[in-house]
């Protein structure tokens, strides 16, 4: 009789059991998940965050990450006149099957206006995420749930190759978006503050 080998058993292996956010919320409420638990709810499943350096424990925070992280504050004097504040490391809920918990948000008006719900996609201009250890999933799995949620503006403060990409004019049927750049130290970031505004950012005071 032939045996199965373990790659094979993988390959057919039963359909998971996915979340919508309501369970994910239920399961937060329960206790069932620590509220900042390093977990995301991403595709209806729950996703580890990686903000580690490239090559080290996925359950470290990188140096270089946290500085960056950091760096995002810097953007709120700038947005505010927009009508817009920076979120750090907290929740979107867009769609039924996912929350992620980008590093950075320009959302639309005011903390306060938040106390009693998440930012959506039509709260949201701008989503920012700080890739080193993380950088292929926020190029692929991250870009296409923004793209599906009609996020206008995605950048990736990429520590890897010291340079920020910007995605814009989402194709949310394709989850894709139409139009991309990197931008290098010495160029200016058009950050999307709403209603066809942009305030420019230089590059470098993204770049730890």
């Amino acid at each position: 009789m032939a045996v199965t080998s373990p790659e094979h058993a993988r390959a057919h292996m039963p359909p998971l059991a996915r979340l919508d956010v309501d369970q994910y919320h239920a399961m937060i409420e329960a206790g069932i998940l620590r509220e900042g638990s390093p977990f995301e709810l991403l595709d209806g499943l729950l996703v580890q965050k990686d903000r580690s350096a490239r090559g080290e424990d996925s359950m470290t925070i990188g140096k270089r990450h946290r500085a960056a992280v950091d760096l995002l504050a810097g953007l709120d004097a700038l947005v505010k006149p927009h009508g817009c504040w920076i979120m750090k490391q907290g929740p979107v809920t867009l769609l039924r099957s996912h929350e992620p918990e980008p590093d950075g948000l320009v959302v639309r008006g005011q903390t306060r206006d938040y106390l009693e719900r998440h930012p959506g996609p039509t709260d949201v201009f701008c989503v920012i995420e700080v890739s080193d250890g993380s950088l292929d999933h926020d190029r692929t799995n991250k870009l296409r749930i923004y793209a599906a949620a009609g996020i206008p503006q995605y950048v990736i403060v990429n520590l890897v190759d010291l340079q920020v990409e910007v995605f814009e004019s989402p194709v949310p049927a394709e989850g894709r978006y139409s139009q991309t750049k990197a931008l290098q130290a010495g160029a200016t970031l058009p950050l999307y503050v709403g209603e066809g505004t942009r305030v420019d950012v230089p590059v470098r005071d993204l770049l730890p």
